[in-house]
C-alpha cells in the first residue's frame, strides 16, 4: 500500500538509490522543519541495478549503516519506488462513497488499465477533489505496482530493523519537496509548468509540476554514472577518482578547469534537451522553469551551462534553505548534497502530511 493521505507519525525518509543510501528526519514547530538526523552511505556495487534491488542482504546492511551513522532512533520509515515502475490513472467516482467502495468500483475496472494477474499487484488511490470532467463526480488517483516491487523494499527494511510505514512514489516525493522551494519559483510556481530535473547516477528524470502538482513525469535512462565513465576515460581515472574529479569540477590545479563541463556537455546535455523536447512534443506546452536536483546538479556551472542551452531560468534545488538544522547534523555535508536530497526531504515529509 501507498498510504496515501493516512497521518503518520514521525518517520525517517529514506531514498534507497544505485550509487547510495540517504536517509533524513525531520520535526516541525508551526510551518518550519528541522533536520534532526541525517547521512548518506554508498551503495554497493551491483545491490542496485537501475533502481532495481538486487541483493536485499546488501542494501538492508547498508540502510542500517546510514541508520546509525545518522543516529536516527524511529523505527518507521517512508521509501519511494520509481516513478517508471507505477502505473497511475485518474479515475472519476460519485461523491459519497466509502474507501471500501471506492476500492471495489477501481478493482471492478482494473484489468482494463493493469497489465498483469491483480493478485500480482498492490495499489492505493486518492481522492483529488471535484472532477474537471464532470463536476457531479470526484476524481480519484490510482496507483499501483507489481506487488515484488514492494515487497523487495519492505523485506531490505524489516531486516535492517525498520518498518515500511510509507512506499511512495518518487515523482511524489519530489513534487512534496518542491513545496518548499516556492519562494525561488516563479509566480511561486502557480500557473507556471516547472520542470524538475533528476540528474541521478543511472537516469534522468523530469517532472513537470503546475501550480505544484505533477502533471507529467519521463525518465531517460542516462545519468551520472556515464558522465563518471567518460572522466574516467579522458583522465585514466579510476571510477572514485573520476567522481572526486567530477565534484570538484576539474584537473587544473587553479581551480578553473572547465573539462567537466564540456564533457557534461557532451555527455548528458543532449538527453536533458531530449527530455524536454519529449514533454514539449506530448503537451504541447514548454517548461517555464527548472529546478535541477540529483548530484550532477551540485557541478560548479551546470545550472549556468543548462540555462544557456534551454532559455530557461534555471536554479539548484536546496529544500533547506529555510529549515533549521540540528546540531547533530554536519550542515555543510547536507547543503552540498541538497540537491540529491529531494527525494529523500519529501520522504520525510510524509510524516506531518
Amino acid at each position: 500500500m501507498f498510504n496515501f493521505g493516512r497521518r503518520i507519525d514521525a518517520m525517517v525518509g529514506i531514498d534507497i538509490s544505485t550509487m547510495s543510501i540517504k536517509m533524513l528526519q525531520l520535526s516541525r514547530s508551526g510551518d518550519r522543519y528541522r533536520v534532526e538526523h541525517y547521512a548518506a552511505v554508498p551503495m554497493p556495487s551491483g545491490a542496485v541495478v537501475d533502481k532495481d534491488i538486487k541483493d536485499v542482504e546488501a542494501v538492508a546492511k547498508a540502510i542500517s549503516q546510514a541508520k546509525e551513522k545518522a543516529g536516527v532512533e524511529v523505527e518507521s520509515a517512508a521509501v519511494a519506488i520509481a516513478s517508471s515502475a507505477i502505473i497511475t490513472k485518474t479515475m472519476q467516482v460519485e461523491p459519497g462513497l466509502s474507501d471500501y467502495e471506492i476500492e471495489n468500483f477501481i478493482l471492478l475496472d482494473a484489468d482494463k488499465f493493469i497489465p498483469y494477474p491483480l493478485e500480482e499487484v498492490r495499489l492505493d488511490f486518492d481522492v483529488l477533489g471535484v472532477s474537471a470532467v464532470d463536476p457531479d463526480l470526484l476524481d480519484v488517483l490510482v496507483v499501483a505496482s507489481r506487488a515484488e516491487n514492494i515487497e523487495v523494499i519492505r523485506e531490505a527494511l524489516d531486516i535492517s530493523g525498520l518498518e515500511a510505514k510509507v512506499i511512495d512514489v518518487e515523482s511524489y516525493a519530489v513534487e512534496r519537496a518542491c513545496g518548499l522551494l516556492t519562494d525561488q519559483l516563479v509566480n511561486g510556481g502557480m500557473g507556471k509548468n516547472i520542470g524538475v530535473l533528476d540528474m541521478g547516477a543511472s537516469s534522468t528524470t523530469l517532472t513537470v509540476l503546475k501550480d505544484l502538482v505533477t502533471t507529467y513525469s519521463h525518465e531517460e535512462a542516462v545519468g551520472g554514472k556515464h558522465l563518471t565513465r567518460d572522466l574516467q576515460q579522458q583522465y585514466g581515472l579510476s571510477y572514485s577518482q573520476a567522481g572526486y574529479v567530477k565534484k570538484r569540477g576539474g584537473m587544473s590545479a587553479d581551480g578553473k578547469s572547465n573539462e567537466v563541463l564540456e564533457i557534461f556537455k557532451n555527455t548528458l546535455l543532449p538527453h536533458v534537451l531530449r527530455t524536454l523536447q519529449f514533454y514539449s512534443s506530448a503537451c504541447n506546452e514548454d517548461v517555464e522553469q527548472l529546478v535541477l536536483a540529483g548530484g550532477n546538479a551540485s557541478i560548479d556551472g551546470v545550472a549556468e551551462l543548462i540555462a544557456e542551452h534551454t532559455g530557461v531560468p534555471v536554479i539548484v534545488a536546496d529544500p533547506f534553505v529555510n529549515m533549521v538544522v540540528s546540531g547533530k547534523v554536519k550542515s555543510k555535508a547536507l547543503r552540498a548534497e541538497a540537491p540529491a536530497l529531494m527525494v529523500a526531504c519529501g520522504l520525510a515529509m510524509r510524516g506531518f502530511d
